[in-house]
């Protein structure tokens, strides 16, 4: 039970470019895992129908004009959450990866005031979809870098299945990451204070649209990301 009688209005923020394929069944899923939530969909310049499935779907959808990449996609959500004064935002994919029967074990913890953030992980029981052992190397490797350089355990930093409560949402509104920002988030958010968690999750393959991360395109993003993951130890640190 929560330790305050409050009722949180959350929102469920998803990103989505071209995922015509699976947009409708993700709204049905968050609605049917937490009726009482609303859920505000980024088209992020789809060339696809995305736009009008989702809409189809009774969310609320904002479309930009042309494609400008998740960080911006997540944080234009994350933008329209704190204009609309909302003290939870659930950021979930549009690709169907992630299950939205996690959502309420993720509010609640916030409602207690156990977590500024919570994150769905897929490898604290390791079920479900593990990712290929390329990516899970990448994501080992980041890992040792958040222990070593910012004394933390996160097991799963690029998991995109995160819930941020008031304040830690009102940081992200105006700092989240350009480019792959989910590992960079991690480190901005524990320097600026907040706490983090993580909570066991299964998660699928992707259910539909394209991956960024393919042929040469790991290698460039270990790179960027370890490089954005060092700029953001030594920088010093906003709230």
């Amino acid at each position: 039970m929560a330790k305050s009688d409050k009722v949180l209005r959350v929102i469920a923020v998803v990103p989505a470019y071209n995922e015509r394929n699976t947009i409708e069944k993700v709204i049905e899923e968050i609605q049917n895992s937490a009726p009482n939530i609303d859920i505000v969909v980024i088209d992020d310049g789809s060339l696809d129908d995305t736009y009008d499935c989702a809409s189809n779907a009774k969310a609320l959808v904002i479309r930009h004009p042309f494609n400008m990449g998740i960080g911006a996609a997540v944080q234009t959500g994350f933008r329209f959450a704190t204009i609309r004064n909302y003290d939870v935002a659930v950021q979930v994919d549009g690709d169907g990866q992630h299950d939205p029967k996690y959502i309420p074990q993720m509010l609640e913890i916030i409602a207690n005031g156990d977590a500024d953030v919570v994150g769905g992980s897929r490898f604290l029981e390791g079920e479900g979809f593990q990712s290929s052992s390329l990516r899970r190397a990448g994501i080992n490797f980041f890992e040792m870098i958040y222990k070593i350089f910012v004394g933390i355990d996160v097991t799963d930093c690029t998991s995109g299945f995160r819930a941020f409560g008031k304040n830690a949402l009102e940081f992200v509104a105006e700092n989240y990451p350009d480019d792959y920002p989910e590992p960079e988030v991690v480190i901005m958010l524990k320097k600026a204070g907040f706490k983090f968690k993580e909570i066991p999750v299964v998660m699928r393959e992707r259910q539909g649209g394209k991956t960024s991360i393919k042929g040469f395109k790991p290698l460039h993003y270990m790179i960027k990301v370890t490089l954005a993951l060092i700029m953001n130890i030594l920088r010093k640190a906003e709230r």
